[in-house]
Formats: structure tokens, C-alpha cells, sequence
């Protein structure tokens, strides 16, 4: 989900290229590997990993390093859990396997055989849009479109998809790569309406207890009961900063899982396995294949710079629920996640038989690092210090920052006010697709506030003319961004619009907010 603004290019295009054993007792290619986990996460100010490795169907590593907060002492083994963010989606994939296998479904069924209630605004997209278009990224929406309606908001995932209507599509259907979480929300929905079940009990029932993941949950309710959890951390002023978990039940097929490591293992056992476990086979060997099999292209970013040349890739794709690449010759599957101040990759090298799983505090690199450093020991490839690496992008990112955030102050306009006295501004609004704001005026200043969504409050600096800075209040310390308010010929309020550095996951482009007129 959401990182810092200045970090993310390289880092999100990066996550798109791509209790245990003591040290002792590593295999040849971990030699030295616990020195250098440690080491990185002090660079890094981590308080906590878990990784794990499986080769040849068997466990190598399942180990936790650091604390599960920051500033306390309990340490983080393979048991404790984080969120995988993402990584969800293939689960949801899978899931539907399930389905497919039963002869429930079929990949390329229409999504309107079983949510009526999912438009599109192309009516031609409504009635094409199947199964596998979910699962793909190339319905045509702008890439992560729909944020604002789950993100911390208290909308169900029926109430969110429904209002996805409004999204105005960027490309044709099925021409563009486009990465998305409401497909997926909608993909889960499907997974209800066909089973019977909601998309939690179903791969409760039918993934996690097969498997023995009885560490792993999905909701939120069973989240706050589990007793070894990790928390996640925000990097504020170079520090690592604990924040409460955000219930993101509504976002649930598209990233809501947490799990730990010793569970991802048995995971990674299954799908390097082609779907046998304990000598029973949970799906078909065709469900396997369609899983890791290219289905839509994703574009190639590759990266001029020499330390990165092992990244650069000859094919890039989506399959269902995975991202498959080559590197270093072989066939890479993988996937990522990111939640608030959480971060997770899983890396599958089905012709090594090879899984390695990262579970991290904090968003940034660090999990890549150390799931690369892992990748390259059993590929043969000669040792590279990723985490350096990336720390190293990672400061002239924040520096970069700094350079803008100085250039901004330097063009602002001194001397201005706003056109109209501030009590005028308050009142109420509204974008067609999430619903209601309001701005208040509250001890002299102005407050934002999202009606759905209590994460999206903001306190209204005046910056210039009718441009206000936003100030958010919610712990994840959000990128601060701007918002003007805009007046008709006739000098009547007529909205504003948000100039907001995207929050990965939310885009405040999509929203048109338009001033409610005052009863009379």
C-alpha cells in the first residue's frame, strides 16, 4: 500500500521486477546470512524480519530476527505474524481454482453471471469484464483506481464495488497492464456468490486448515486477538514509529491476510509442488499451470544503471495472482505486499524448487534485499549487497524529497489570503463516487474530514490565494498535499480539487468535489 512519496518510484518498480534454525546449522549457500540480516536492519532501522526458505520440498530456513516493536523486548520468531498485504491476491486466485476445479466456474465466465450489481461506465466492459479480467490487471481502470473506497473506510466490499461505476477508465479493455485492488475485492465477491461462503471462511476452510496456516487469519476482529504480532512501523524524522493495525476487512481478497512465516512455508510447499500436499492433491495439475502461465504482459522498466543490471529482465508478465519475470536465466514467480508500515515479497523458482518468503516491519526495501541476497546464494550468482544498495537509493530519494519540498516553499506566493473569510469554505461536499466530505471551521482554521473515512482527516494550512497545505492526522504521516477551492463567474463556491501526492494505493485525482448546495 501507501510508502513515502519521494522513495516509491524506484522501490515500487523494483517490488514489480521482481524460531528457526540457528546459524550454525545454515547450508552452505546461508553462510553468514544471519550477520547480514542483523546488520541491515540496524542500517536500515528495522525492529524486525522473518524469512523463510524452502528448497527441494524441504524447510532450509523459518526465523525470525529483531523485535516485534520497536523499543520493547518480545523478539519476532516464525511464528509471529505480519501482514502479507498483497500476496493475498494469490490466495484469491487460488480460490477460485478451487472453484474451477469443482466445476463451479470457469476462468472466462462473465463476472455479470454472478455480480449483477458490478458496472463498469463502458457498458460494453460490463458485459465482457470475466473472471480472468479480474484477476489480470486490464479492465482499463486507472492503475490502483478506487483506493478512497476502502482505504480505512467503513464502506462493505459490495457498497465499494458498487460505486466503482464512476471511475472513469485511462486505456481500452484488455490493451493496458494496470495494477488494481478492487478486481480483486471483486474477484473475492465471486469466490461469496458461488460458494456460498464469504471469501474469509473460504480459504479459511479450504486453504489455511488443509494446509495447518492455523496461524493465518484475514479479519480484523481475529487479528487484534492474536498474542504474537508484529505491529507496524512508520519511518518519521529517520526513526521508526509503532502504529495500531488499520481494519482493512473491506480490502480482504486484495491484501487483508496476515501470516507468519512458519505458515507461508507450508504455502510455498503447495504451489512449488503443483498443488500436492501430504499426499493428497488440493487442485488440478491445469489450475497449477493457468496460475504460473504469462496471461497479461506487464512493461518492461529497465534500469540504466550498472548496479541494477541483473534486474533488467527479457520478459515481464502477470499470471493469475503472480508476477512472473526471468532473472538470472531462470523463471522468477513472485509477489509482494505492502500494508501500512508493513512489507512481505514471496519469490518461487519452480525449476530449483526454490521459495523464499520475507516478512517485514516497515515499508522500503529491506524485505527485497534480503529475499534477493537469498536468491542469488542458491542461483549461484556471485553475493551482492542489495541492502546496501537500496539503502543507498533510498537516501537520494528522501534527498530529493527535501530538494522539492524546498523548491515548493520557494514558489510560494507570500503576502496572499484567500478570497473568501473562512467560515464561507465550511459546509458540505460531495464526489459522486465516494460520497460526502465536509469542511469545518474549528478554532480558527479549517478541517477536512471524509465522511466514510476517519483516516482522511486534515487540518487546512493557508498556503497561497485559495490554496490550502494538508495537514493529516492519522499516524502513518501521509505525504502532505494541497487543496483549492474554486469560485464561478459569479463568485460562488463551486468545489476543490486536491493536488495530493498519490498514496500508492488512493488516488485523490479520481474525486470531483463539488460544494452541496445549503438548504433554503
Amino acid at each position: 500500500m501507501h510508502r513515502r512519496a519521494a522513495v516509491l518510484p524506484f522501490l515500487c518498480a523494483l517490488s514489480l521486477l521482481l524460531g528457526g534454525f540457528p546459524a550454525s546449522g545454515q547450508p552452505a549457500p546461508l553462510s553468514g546470512f544471519d550477520d547480514y540480516v542483523n546488520t541491515a536492519l540496524r542500517d536500515w532501522s528495522v525492529p524486525g524480519l522473518a524469512v523463510a526458505v524452502v528448497k527441494d520440498g524441504k524447510v532450509v530456513l523459518s526465523k525470525g530476527y529483531g523485535l516485534r516493536k520497536v523499543g520493547e523486548t518480545a523478539p519476532v520468531d516464525e511464528h509471529t505474524l505480519f501482514s502479507i498485504g498483497s500476496i493475498s491476491k494469490s490466495f484469491t486466485a487460488l480460490a477460485l481454482g478451487l472453484l474451477v476445479d469443482e466445476g463451479k466456474l470457469s476462468w472466462d465466465d462473465p463476472v455479470s453471471q454472478y455480480l449483477p450489481y458490478l458496472q463498469l461506465q463502458d457498458p460494453y466492459v460490463t458485459r465482457e469484464l470475466t473472471i480472468r479480467d479480474l484477476l489480470t490487471h486490464r479492465s482499463g481502470l486507472p492503475e490502483v483506481s478506487g483506493g478512497i473506497l476502502w482505504y480505512g473506510a467503513d464502506y462493505s466490499r459490495e457498497e465499494a464495488l458498487k460505486r466503482i461505476r464512476y471511475i472513469k477508465p485511462v486505456s481500452s479493455f484488455r490493451s493496458t497492464f494496470a495494477y488494481q485492488n478492487v478486481m480483486y475485492m471483486a474477484a473475492g465477491e465471486v469466490v461469496h456468490a458461488v460458494s456460498g461462503k464469504t471469501w474469509d471462511d473460504f480459504i479459511r476452510e479450504r486453504i489455511f486448515t488443509p494446509l495447518g496456516m492455523n496461524e493465518s487469519n484475514s479479519l480484523y476482529r481475529d487479528l487484534k486477538k492474536s498474542k504474537n504480532l508484529a505491529l507496524p512501523h512508520v519511518r518519521i524524522d529517520g526513526r521508526p514509529v509503532a502504529i495500531a493495525y488499520r481494519d482493512s476487512d473491506a480490502l480482504g481478497p486484495a491484501g487483508s491476510i496476515v501470516s507468519s512465516v512458519h505458515d507461508m512455508v507450508r504455502y510455498m510447499q503447495l504451489l512449488l509442488a503443483e498443488g500436492h500436499h501430504d499426499g493428497k492433491r488440493l487442485y488440478s495439475e491445469k489450475v497449477a499451470g493457468e496460475l504460473f502461465t504469462p496471461q497479461m504482459l506487464v512493461p518492461l522498466r529497465p534500469s540504466s544503471r550498472p548496479e541494477l543490471k541483473a534486474l533488467n529482465t527479457r520478459f515481464n508478465a502477470y499470471g493469475l495472482g503472480w508476477f512472473l519475470r526471468e532473472y538470472r536465466g531462470r523463471t522468477l514467480v513472485s509477489h509482494t505486499g505492502g500494508m501500512d508500515g508493513m512489507s512481505a515479497v514471496v519469490m518461487l523458482v519452480p525449476e530449483e524448487k526454490l521459495g523464499i518468503t520475507v516478512l517485514s516491519h516497515q515499508d522500503g526495501g529491506v524485505f527485497n534485499a534480503m529475499a534477493l541476497r537469498v536468491l542469488d546464494a542458491y542461483l549461484g550468482a556471485p553475493p551482492a549487497d542489495w541492502a546496501g544498495l537500496l539503502l543507498k537509493f533510498r537516501a537520494e530519494g528522501e534527498q530529493k524529497a527535501k530538494e522539492a519540498e524546498s523548491a515548493l516553499v520557494a514558489a510560494r506566493v507570500q503576502g496572499t489570503k484567500p478570497l473568501l473569510e473562512l467560515g464561507r469554505y465550511a459546509g458540505s461536499y460531495r464526489d459522486r463516487m465516494y460520497g460526502d466530505l465536509s469542511i469545518a471551521l474549528e478554532n480558527g482554521r479549517l478541517v477536512l474530514r471524509f465522511s466514510h473515512s476517519p483516516s482522511f482527516t486534515a487540518d487546512l494550512e493557508h498556503w497561497q490565494y485559495d490554496t490550502f497545505r494538508l495537514h493529516w492526522r492519522d499516524p502513518m504521516n501521509f505525504p502532505r498535499g494541497f487543496l483549492t477551492f474554486s469560485l464561478d463567474a459569479k463568485g460562488k463556491l463551486k468545489g476543490f480539487a486536491f493536488d495530493q501526492p498519490k498514496l500508492l494505493d488512493v488516488n485523490f485525482d479520481e474525486l470531483a468535489v463539488e460544494r452541496v448546495p445549503e438548504a433554503r
